[in-house]
């Protein structure tokens, strides 16, 4: 009895704890914060949702060449992926602080306190603001975007190649020719090279024996210039003829020439292997012997 008596006051006590302070609490103070947190989400996914539609509503008004996208387009979408980021990040922080007020926390008490941390925190935070400077520069010089072709030189000497996928204030993400996923921090980036702003160039260089002929090898090659604009692949990633530079270097057994030409940006080495194809097809119908192949540089 006495035992039924005890447990009857506890459930008692309980709930007239809930109906007074407890309950008032989860019914306004409580209420609050999930429905902040709930509307916090909710936004996230709407501005996410939103810089993704613009980025594809860009890409689809280009009025590019369709093989790729104009730099304009490229620059506003790496501006629509940071600014939404930024959204994000400044939505977050508002909500702290609301969330933080409804609890009732002094957030002038937590000013020092805060102060002490942030000092703490900001010589392990020197790479992160690097990162995020380094990000800012970036994207407002426009020096790639989205689509591009670039390589990445990292610290001292290591390199890193491959068409960027995103670019945030913190981190360039590219993904190599194998698939690979590289996320490179801004602020290690040393050097930049974009390999299809604007317009790109194939260097073709064509190795011949140094006993060849070669005035007939320059009538063969100008040959090869000639027919790359009538060709089914090559007049859709050239901006005009190849030109044929002369010879390049002078060695014991061989003699390389040169041939060059603007092409499409992120196209010049399809358009270098197509070249290489034409001119060892035309050589060898000459009778003048290719020993080596062709390499493709880019420039």
């Amino acid at each position: 009895m006495t035992i039924t008596y005890n447990a009857f006051e506890f459930a008692t006590a309980w709930d007239g704890l809930w109906s007074s302070s407890f309950g008032r609490w989860i019914a306004t103070k409580g209420l609050h914060i999930v429905l902040v947190i709930v509307a916090t989400i909710i936004a996230t996914r709407v501005i996410r949702h939103v810089a993704g539609r613009i980025s594809r509503r860009l890409a689809a008004s280009d009025d590019s060449d369709a093989t790729v996208q104009s730099e304009a387009v490229k620059h506003r979408q790496a501006l629509a992926s940071v600014i939404s980021s930024v959204a994000i990040a400044v939505l977050y922080v508002v909500v702290s602080v609301d969330v933080v007020n409804t609890l009732g926390l002094p957030i002038g008490s937590l000013v020092a306190p805060a102060a002490v941390l942030g000092a703490a925190l900001g010589f392990g935070a020197q790479r992160i603001v690097q990162d995020l400077l380094s990000g800012f520069f970036i994207i407002t010089e426009k020096q790639y975007g989205f689509g591009d072709l670039v390589q990445l030189t990292i610290g001292a000497s290591n390199e890193a190649v491959g068409t960027v996928e995103d670019v945030t204030l913190r981190v360039t993400k590219l993904r190599t020719s194998d698939g690979e996923m590289f996320t490179v921090p801004n602020g290690q980036i040393v050097k930049s090279l974009n390999l299809s702003k604007d317009w790109a160039r194939a260097v073709v260089d064509i190795p011949v024996p140094a006993s060849a002929d070669l005035n007939r090898v320059n009538e063969v090659l100008k040959g090869v210039s000639d027919k790359a604009m009538q060709d089914d692949v090559l007049p859709s990633l050239l901006l005009d003829a190849p030109s044929l530079m002369g010879v390049e270097s002078i060695g014991v057994d061989e003699v390389k020439l040169r041939m060059v030409a603007r092409t499409l940006p992120g196209k010049q080495f399809d358009a270098g292997r197509r070249l290489r194809q034409l001119v060892v097809a035309d050589l060898r119908r000459e009778g003048i012997d290719s020993r080596t192949p062709a390499s493709v540089d880019a420039a």
